[in-house]
């Protein structure tokens, strides 16, 4: 009697799951309820979790996976305090530290980026905001890039946008500017005192008022709540960010969050279903930290996202691309080409 009862219960958990996937389908926002109850189901629960992702995935973006590559433009050097990173001015990390690279070496990154199957192309520079100058930078970078690699996603990530400079990136031939909100609006002054969430919503919408796609997402396992989850979502499912990177959080030795502990797997397994189940026609991409938090597991994060960076981040390692290649074949998946 007893299993039974068990058995029903979970017959009635699944169909949950898959009415927030059929809501999703229809565009229909994530009631808030639901929203939780994605993350706070049972490990038990996380195949007709995660199956519920990947209904929803499959209907937007097939069996493809993006391949993505970072160029870490300029290192440290960075006056924010922000508590997860290793090129904020209160890290002690051991990193290297360097000025903008010149366009030449951008152009020749972008160039090797093809050559490793990768379909976007991000600058990152530490800063509060580009100068002048940065924005210069970046706009004959690409200019260069676009008429060498017509075909290659440009993304820019310069932190806090001033008037006119989402433009002429834009003109320039960018595609993208990446801002994450990387926690809710509660949660924020938390990893951050040098500016603030609002600064942050700003830049999406400068962006897009410029004609640029958003590329904003989240760092998981800083310490928020499943309500500071659920808000972030919602957050930015209202923006309607074209890509959403779920990033998690890589504990870095001299970072104020360098002693976190790591989520459990299906805790991370859980946040990417959410930011699938709420932001349904985004691109979802496991980011910064999936192989350290997700291990041997990070295959299932296809089930939800359908991009992946390769060969490292900005201060830390990741999977190499012909490993990552042979993990998304391996699982019936196909890498997007140009």
């Amino acid at each position: 009697m007893v299993w039974e009862l068990q058995a029903d219960e979970a017959l009635a958990r699944a169909g949950r799951y898959r009415r927030a996937a059929e809501r999703a389908l229809a565009d229909e926002p994530l009631p808030r309820d639901e929203a939780l109850a994605v993350l706070e189901s049972p490990d038990g629960d996380l195949p007709p979790v995660l199956s519920a992702a990947y209904a929803v995935r499959a209907r937007y973006f097939g069996r493809r996976v993006k391949l993505c590559v970072l160029n870490n433009a300029r290192s440290g050097l960075c006056p924010e305090d922000c508590g997860y990173c290793s090129q904020s001015a209160v890290s002690t990390a051991d990193i290297p530290r360097y000025r903008l690279r010149p366009v030449p070496e951008l152009v020749a990154a972008a160039r090797d980026a093809v050559v490793r199957g990768a379909r976007r192309y991000c600058m990152v520079v530490s800063a509060r905001g580009p100068s002048a100058a940065d924005i210069a930078h970046f706009a004959r970078a690409a200019r260069a890039i676009r008429t060498e690699l017509p075909d290659l996603e440009l993304c820019v990530s310069c932190g806090i946008l001033g008037d006119g400079q989402a433009e002429t990136l834009r003109t320039a031939g960018i595609d993208f500017v990446n801002h994450n909100l990387n926690t809710s609006r509660r949660f924020y002054p938390a990893i951050c005192t040098t500016h603030t969430y609002d600064d942050r919503i700003a830049t999406v919408e400068r962006a897009k008022r410029a004609g640029l796609a958003a590329c904003s997402g989240v760092i998981v396992g800083m310490g928020e709540t499943h309500d500071d989850l659920v808000d972030v979502a919602a957050a930015l499912g209202a923006l309607r960010v074209e890509s959403l990177p779920v990033n998690f959080l890589h504990p870095i030795d001299g970072t104020p969050l360098g002693e976190r502990p790591l989520l459990p797997v299906a805790d991370c397994l859980r946040a990417l279903a959410l930011f699938r189940l709420t932001n349904p026609r985004a691109e979802i991409r496991a980011a910064g930290g999936r192989e350290l938090a997700l291990g041997e597991a990070q295959p299932l994060a296809l089930l939800a996202a359908n991009s992946i960076f390769v060969d490292g981040y900005l201060t830390t390692p990741g999977q190499g691309h012909r490993d990552a290649v042979t993990m998304v074949e391996s699982l019936g998946f196909e890498v997007e080409r140009g």
